[in-house]
């Protein structure tokens, strides 16, 4: 009993580093795309996030103690750990609790195979939750005079829009990668190659040209939606959201003729847009596919009976059941 006990400390304690891990890994990676506003350092999509929900919803609750250490550590990195890092550790660690909670209680399947998970991830899992760390976050900036009055607003939007944007984007590209499976036929393996190769080259047009088109990576991403689901659409989305951050932060391409707080602005809205057409899409699909695929086998078992029943029938009894006697007929007397 004591070695078993051991045994499960020993792997819940590499679970928490594990999952510290990822998150400080996952906030290196998204401080290369930081910006400053009005004196505090955000990022447009807050990968860690993503990474703490996917981790909470896969291994379960007790490993928050990992999502406390990796905020830790990312702060570190930014600058030396005060008081006020406390409370933005508390609030970065309770918002992915609040939202795994939330989902659980709606019954939210981490396959994301049904149009009402979709939903719940978007809503419960990135909206309403992130509204915890944006302010607590930038509340305390503002309480400790690191941000003016004036900031405060642009500091929480896009503190909240980093944070939820990085659910909407990485935490379902984290749940598929776990199921995913390579295409069987060359057909399948082909188109996801022209996929690809069109996604890069539409997104990269898309984010660097002057001209207004970025409109143009939506129907990359039905294309992702409607064929692959979201083993296609989470990654197409992550590349869009990744080189569309890149152009609004450099202020190149659609973005060169804004303030950086109105590229914010347009860079969430196209991120938002995008993550919801790409996830509610992709879940819609794999919903109808799989009610597909319940018609269909409940009509084969249905046809399997049918051919039972029609056999039985059919088949003549040999040889035939003897008569019973005859007994008390008017003709025999």
């Amino acid at each position: 009993m004591r070695t078993e006990g051991f045994r499960r400390l020993c792997l819940a304690v590499l679970r928490i580093l594990a999952v510290a891990g990822a998150y400080y890994l996952g906030g290196r990676i998204g401080l290369l795309q930081q910006v400053v506003i009005e004196g505090a350092v955000v990022t447009p999509l807050w990968p860690p996030t993503g990474i703490a929900l996917a981790c909470l919803l896969r291994l379960g609750l007790g490993v928050w103690p990992g999502i406390a250490l990796g905020t830790y550590l990312v702060i570190q990195t930014i600058g030396p750990f005060e008081a006020v890092g406390v409370g933005i550790l508390a609030g970065n660690t309770l918002a992915p609790v609040c939202a795994c909670l939330l989902l659980r209680l709606v019954g939210f399947r981490i396959g994301l195979d049904r149009l009402r998970d979709g939903l719940a991830l978007i809503f419960l899992g990135g909206l309403a939750p992130m509204l915890i760390s944006a302010t607590v976050g930038a509340g305390l900036l503002r309480s400790t005079g690191s941000i003016p009055a004036s900031g405060f607003w642009t500091t929480w939007w896009t503190w909240w829009a980093g944070d939820a944007m990085g659910v909407l984007v990485v935490t379902p590209l984290l749940l598929v990668l776990s199921r995913a499976r390579m295409p069987r036929d060359t057909y399948r393996w082909a188109e996801a190659c022209a996929l690809a190769v069109s996604a890069v080259a539409v997104t990269l047009l898309a984010t660097r040209s002057e001209l207004a088109l970025l409109f143009l990576v939506f129907p990359v991403l039905i294309w992702a939606a409607l064929r692959f689901q979201l083993a296609g659409s989470a990654p197409c989305m992550l590349l869009v959201s990744v080189l569309a951050n890149a152009a609004a932060i450099d202020l190149i391409g659609p973005f060169s003729r804004h303030t950086l707080t109105e590229s914010m602005v347009n860079l969430q809205a196209l991120n938002g847009s995008a993550a919801l057409t790409s996830l509610l899409l992709s879940a819609l699909v794999t919903e109808h596919i799989n009610i597909r695929m319940r018609i269909e086998q409940a009509c084969q078992d249905l046809a399997e009976v049918v051919d039972q029943l029609t056999s039985a029938r059919a088949t003549p009894r040999w040889p035939p059941p003897e008569l019973p006697p005859r007994t008390g007929d008017a003709d025999d007397r």
